[in-house]
């Protein structure tokens, strides 16, 4: 029997990385009061609320470049949403050229960064604990990644992690990665991995039996992002409006690689226009990744709309009955919950 209780939050032995909330992570880093008890209140309000909806992502800034419309839409509507940042990107770099950081601050001000996004958002947030692994290029079979990193430790560690923040926050519905992480990053790969994993085992009362209460989440989505199709859409409707397109290197890319355009795998289409700009101010919140001048933000916001309204996904599992294409990542959940 699943419970319908809410856990309180538990502290892990040594042996296993501890999760942190925004607000525990905020007090560490010396955060203003103000910042600290918004981030607890999202956080109780994600707790409480009727439907419950999980993003697990692999660094902070992922999950306001990966669907964040569709979590701010959800958020608004009293959806308890919560985003699991599964490393605390500390090996990233500094990626706005707009700034000049030493790598020191990075950890700090990416958890800075990580609670102003989530505000914008409006979602409660969790840190899961491990470390980046970085950014790799060349084939995985080439890469040389740290020991110590998400990507490389016992998945087994990781997916019991997540099972107890999933069996703490008792989501309905989780979003995360497909198999190839959507882009070949060690940490993005892993997470797929560790999400479904943990899909898998949060409502089987065998598994990890001292990490809570069980709970069974009802439906797993994996995030399509920036498909082919897409990119194409929105570019020739900007080059047919201002004479030329922003994503050409991107379409070139495209051209040079020819992965299967992941646009055939979308099952789940969530209008999402209204919160473009909360999307947009969400990822400007992570000013040492994103360079406010960046291609990310050279599409009329207007004409995206026009072209393209949705976030897309595809879902992967699903234990309540639904019919596809939908238009909601909680078409079964309501029903059942109702009951």
């Amino acid at each position: 029997m699943v419970s319908d209780a809410i856990p309180a939050p538990e502290a892990l032995d040594a042996e296993h990385p501890v999760a942190h909330t925004d607000s525990e992570e905020l007090i560490a880093t010396g955060a203003d009061a103000a910042m600290v008890d918004a981030a607890q209140a999202r956080d109780e309000a994600a707790l409480v609320a009727p439907l419950r909806l999980m993003a697990v992502h692999a660094h902070p800034d992922d999950e306001s470049s990966k669907g964040a419309a569709t979590l701010a839409k959800y958020a608004a509507d009293g959806v308890g949403v919560v985003v699991v940042s599964c490393t605390g990107g500390e090996r990233g770099d500094v990626l706005n050229k707009k700034l000049s950081i030493d790598s020191a601050e990075i950890p700090a001000l990416r958890v800075r960064e990580m609670a102003r996004a989530a505000e914008i958002l409006g979602v409660a947030h969790v840190w899961l604990g491990f470390h980046d692994t970085g950014y790799h290029e060349g084939p995985p079979e080439s890469w040389d990644l740290p020991a110590d990193s998400f990507g490389v430790i016992d998945p087994d560690l990781e997916i019991e992690a997540l099972v107890r923040v999933v069996r703490r926050y008792r989501p309905h519905v989780m979003t995360t990665y497909d198999e190839n992480g959507g882009y070949p990053h060690p940490d993005h790969i892993r997470c797929h991995v560790v999400s479904v994993g943990a899909f898998e085992a949060a409502g089987d009362p065998e598994a990890y039996p001292d990490a809570g209460e069980p709970w069974q989440p009802l439906k797993l989505y994996y995030n399509i992002g920036f498909t082919r199709s897409r990119i194409v859409a929105i570019n020739e409707a900007v080059r047919a409006r201002t004479g030329e397109g922003p994503y050409d290197e991107w379409i070139k890319r495209f051209a040079d690689n020819q992965r299967p355009d992941n646009s055939t795998r979308i099952t789940t289409q969530v209008t999402v226009d209204d919160y473009f700009h909360v999307r947009d101010a969400a990822l400007r919140a992570h000013e040492t990744q994103i360079d406010p001048d960046s291609v990310w933000f050279a599409v009329p916001r207007d004409l995206e709309a026009q072209v393209w309204a949705t976030e897309d996904y595809e879902l992967a599992r699903s234990l309540v009955d639904t019919t596809l294409p939908e238009v909601d990542l909680f078409a079964g959940v309501r029903e059942r919950v109702a009951q």
